[in-house]
């Protein structure tokens, strides 16, 4: 079996390259007083060689790794999506970017923020977007921009959607095709998102003079899991709703799937609503109405705000609310 290959370290290339290693360093930072045949030679070892500075050193050395850091509770859907945004912003930045995820796991969510940023404070990045961050009080001693955030007060510039204009639209949709028993797979009751559009939803029926009831309203969490049990409960009894506002695509495809098991059709039997617009909405069966958030834009803007804050550049505005709209699709139609 073949041996991992050791890491390449600025001794080797000296060695190689014939000269001290505070040459190569000259050379590395570009500083005066190295012959222009030597740089010529060191530069050619590093390439032969393929060598590259530990991010930990650099930043020992200069402060500053020119790294971003991304950190999420998990790799789903709207994290993908925001991650596209993101490369798109880093790109001819002089920035590079690291995305840190702990995959999900279950228990450990709360307060994931603190311990993602410990790992990476003072040496890694020079700055991090949190993407649906669970708490407000981080502190940590370089810049953090937070996407789509927790429910408290923060000080964090943030970057969103506008939730309260797109719950609106949702539910006056599905008001407007005639439908009144509508229920609601909520989202994660930590988010400002998820509160907002809970808080629309029960405004909405009250504008058109429904009744609210509470039976309707389960909680999804954003989850597939957890909306699957939650759409199960919801279409399988007797009194069942003729519409679902899901608070996000995940929720609102699991309850796409829970409705084909039960023998129901889709939008003859049971309108759906999304909201997100993640690329999977357009390829599910009925392709899923929904509302669209800008998520890719949202971490293309996250990611330029957080390059301004670490350049110590003004920034315009560190509150920035995106506009949101309804696509529909095949899911809803008439009651």
């Amino acid at each position: 079996m073949q041996q991992p290959r050791a890491r390449i370290t600025i001794r080797d290339v000296a060695q190689h390259a014939g000269v001290s290693v505070a040459t190569v360093s000259k050379v590395l930072n570009q500083r005066y007083g190295v012959a222009a045949d030597t740089t010529a030679r060191v530069q050619a070892v590093i390439s032969e060689l393929g060598y590259e500075a530990s991010l930990v050193a650099q930043s020992l050395r200069n402060h500053r790794t020119n790294v971003i850091g991304i950190l999420v509770a998990d790799l789903e859907p709207f994290s993908a999506e925001l991650l596209k945004g993101a490369a798109d912003a880093i790109r001819g930045s002089g920035f590079e970017l690291v995305v840190y995820s702990a995959g999900g796991r279950p228990g450990d969510m709360v307060g994931w923020e603190r311990r993602y940023l410990s790992r990476l404070s003072g040496t890694l990045v020079d700055g991090a977007v949190l993407v649906t961050p669970t708490v407000v009080d981080v502190r940590y001693g370089a810049p953090v921009v937070a996407v789509d955030p927790h429910t408290g007060s923060s000080g964090f510039p943030t970057v969103d959607a506008d939730n309260l204009s797109g719950a609106r639209l949702a539910t006056e949709h599905l008001l407007g095709l005639g439908h009144r028993r509508i229920a609601m797979l909520t989202g994660r009751a930590d988010l400002e998102s998820a509160k907002q559009r809970e808080q629309v939803y029960r405004e909405a029926l009250a504008a058109a003079g429904v009744p609210f009831d509470e039976s309707l309203v389960r909680v999804g969490g954003y989850d597939a899991e957890l909306s699957t049990r939650a759409a199960h409960e919801l279409l399988s009894g007797p009194e069942r709703p003729t519409a679902v506002f899901a608070a996000n695509d995940v929720s609102a495809i699991a309850t796409l799937k829970v409705a084909l098991s039960l023998g129901l059709r889709v939008p003859e039997d049971l309108s759906v609503v999304g909201f997100d617009n993640i690329p999977e909405s357009a390829l599910c069966t009925p392709p899923l109405t929904t509302v669209n958030q800008p998520i890719r834009t949202m971490g293309e803007r996250a990611v330029e705000m957080l390059i301004r804050l670490i350049r110590e550049q003004p920034v315009e505005r560190t509150h920035l609310t995106l506009a949101t709209e309804l696509v529909v699709r095949g899911s809803t139609a008439p009651v």
